[in-house]
């Protein structure tokens, strides 16, 4: 896993340039502790910083492969789960190899079929590649949008990076936030390719993307279908099984330390099994993490996305795994610490307005990376198999986006009355909502149910999972962590999508075919577990602290305030901080966030 930066100008000279595009290039240190380089030539420049994972040694980048024609150089971030295969098929075409690193396999197979290479690969990864032989970049995103890829076109080529910020270092970036973007900030609806600097944009999962003399072209190479579902349900749950068998097998290869992120839920405990499985086949222990808060027992408040704390089922699974496990407990002074808000929101470079879960992730990930390179997570598996209390009710069969409906985020009432209006987040999320809808795939003899759950999901693999792909990445990359999803492996995702909807929940309840398929493994109370989200902390300690902070912020009349709610936020801030209604906390994590970012990034409002 790793950070890449670049710059193509076909009209000017770059070699005159590399100041600027190692500038570009540091910007993601973080991502990429381990090493740099950097590669200029007369119309390009690319940039890497490494986090070696497989093949320490070896995996220097920037790659180069020359040919008869010319150069071809690659910069890679991400992982190729199939490089093994692709690497001896590649060998019986007359490659030769001088490393044992993915990256040079993916740049040997593009040599070998060109743009077709993107229909091999199992991974997650965006990568760009410099073809001198037509003096052209070919930029590549993997099919779910796991590793990032942000693209800025200027008025003779391109910058690109990992993430905004390696863009924002050139100064043919601008830093204005326009409308859309302050929309595309504020609506939690995640619109694809949409990003919120002015010009700047995101190559959408499943795309990649041709820069030469001529401009930018982009293109879909694998969207999510509709196919018909012949297998009967125990075939069905079978082959989910045998799949994630495959996936966590391929998911484990590293030469440095391997955990899984156990919450006790399903997700996380099956992918906790197998890895267990996997590993204790060669007499290796698995670590396992799970975030932790003092008196949270006491302190927690149940609702209907988390109706249960974590530790009794994270421990039982554990123990059952025979895991070497570890739980982070979070104090509420750290996870209010004004540094860690700012490390977080500087990794994610824009302001979630989560608070405290955003701040207890990074935690999580920081002392991760103390033990292991390389974790396992359960992102996704609620999206594809049905997890959430949405899919199960009404709030599924409404006119906009399941997750909106009833929810505490309430922007209208968050932002400042006039940007409120002169943003209209409501018009947005309805178009949204509308594009979203238009773009899931049917088949013209699907029941009217079976139709809207297709809907569903599919606005969630491509709407929601995106996001928290987004926010896992940036946080964990933040401090050096590889963080890899196997629920999101495109084989399970093609299979379960096209599962029937009946079939999916066959037991009367949610993930009935990812339950089935891992119940041997996990102890009974685990495997009835209802779902439950990220914890939070209910500690009024942190509460307090952060009504502080925000009343700082009122005393101070920071910039950022003008985009907030000033009156909802001094409220808040003398609210009972053991009693602070939902409305309340999100307006005082958002202002505060929000100052974050302002501090930061200095961003240029335009929201007209």
């Amino acid at each position: 896993m790793c950070g890449i930066a670049g710059w193509v100008s076909f009209h000017r000279e770059l070699k005159e340039q590399q100041q600027l595009i190692e500038a570009m290039t540091d910007t993601m240190a973080n991502r990429g502790p381990d090493d740099r380089g950097v590669w200029i030539d007369r119309h390009v420049g690319l940039g890497h910083r490494r986090l070696a994972v497989i093949d320490l040694p070896g995996g220097v980048q920037p790659m180069h492969a020359q040919t008869n024609d010319g150069l071809v150089v690659i910069v890679y971030s991400g992982e190729t789960y199939n490089y093994r295969e692709l690497r001896a098929e590649l060998r019986k075409c007359g490659h030769q190899f001088a490393t044992d690193s993915d990256t040079e396999v993916v740049l040997q197979g593009y040599l070998e079929w060109g743009e077709g290479l993107v229909d091999r690969l199992n991974g997650m990864y965006a990568f760009a590649i410099w073809d001198a032989r037509v003096s052209q970049l070919v930029m590549i995103r993997d099919r779910m949008g796991i590793k990032p890829f942000y693209y800025f076109e200027t008025e003779d080529g391109v910058l690109f990076g990992s993430e905004p910020k390696a863009i924002l270092a050139n100064p043919l970036a601008s830093r204005v936030v326009g409308p859309d973007g302050l929309r595309e900030l504020f609506s939690l609806v995640k619109a694809p390719g949409a990003a919120i600097w002015e010009g700047m944009r995101e190559l959408p999962p499943g795309h990649l993307a041709v820069v030469d003399s001529h401009g930018l072209r982009q293109r879909s190479y694998w969207t999510l279908e509709s196919t018909d579902h012949t297998d009967d349900r125990q075939t069905t749950v079978d082959h989910v099984r045998q799949l994630l068998n495959d996936i966590v097998s391929r998911q484990l290869v590293a030469d440095v330390p391997r955990c899984t992120l156990l919450s006790g839920g399903l997700d996380s405990s099956a992918l906790t099994a197998l890895a267990a499985r996997a590993l204790g086949a060669s007499g290796e222990a698995l670590r396992s993490f799970a975030v932790d808060f003092p008196d949270q027992e006491k302190n927690f408040q149940p609702h209907d996305v988390s109706p249960t704390v974590d530790r009794p089922y994270a421990h039982a699974m554990a123990k059952h795994a025979g895991c070497n496990h570890r739980d982070v407990m979070l104090e509420a002074a750290a996870l209010s610490a004004p540094e860690v808000r700012r490390a977080a929101v500087e990794a994610e470079g824009f302001p979630v307005g989560l608070g405290d879960r955003e701040n207890s992730l990074y935690l999580l990930f920081k002392a991760v990376r103390e033990h292991s390179t390389v974790a396992l997570s359960g992102e996704a598996a609620d999206e594809l198999f049905g997890g959430y209390p949405w899919f199960h009710d009404q709030r599924s069969q409404g006119d906009t986006f399941p997750w909106l409906v009833g929810s505490h985020f309430d922007t209208a009432a968050l932002l400042a009355e006039d940007l409120s209006r002169t943003l209209d987040i409501p018009a947005y999320v309805r178009d949204q909502f509308q594009m979203a809808t238009a773009l899931a795939p049917f088949k013209d003899d699907e029941p009217e149910l079976e139709r809207r759950m297709r809907q569903v999901s599919h606005m969630h693999l491509t709407r929601v999972v995106p996001r928290l792909l987004d926010r896992k990445d940036r946080l964990s990359m933040a401090v050096g962590l590889e963080v890899r999803v196997p629920f999101c492996d495109h084989r399970l995702v093609e299979y379960v999508f096209n599962i029937p909807w009946a079939l999916k929940t066959y037991d009367g309840r949610e993930k009935s075919i990812l339950r089935g398929a891992v119940r041997d493994l996990l102890p009974q109370a685990v495997a009835e577990r209802v779902k439950s989200g990220y914890p939070g902390s209910f500690d009024p300690a942190y509460a307090s602290a952060i009504q502080a902070q925000a009343n700082d912020l009122l005393t101070e009349d920071h910039p950022a305030l003008e985009l907030c709610n000033r009156a909802l936020i001094h409220n808040a801030t003398r609210a009972p901080h053991d009693n602070i209604d939902p409305l309340q906390r999100a307006a005082l994590e958002r202002a505060l966030d929000v100052a974050a970012w302002f501090d930061l990034y200095a961003p240029v409002i335009k929201p007209t």
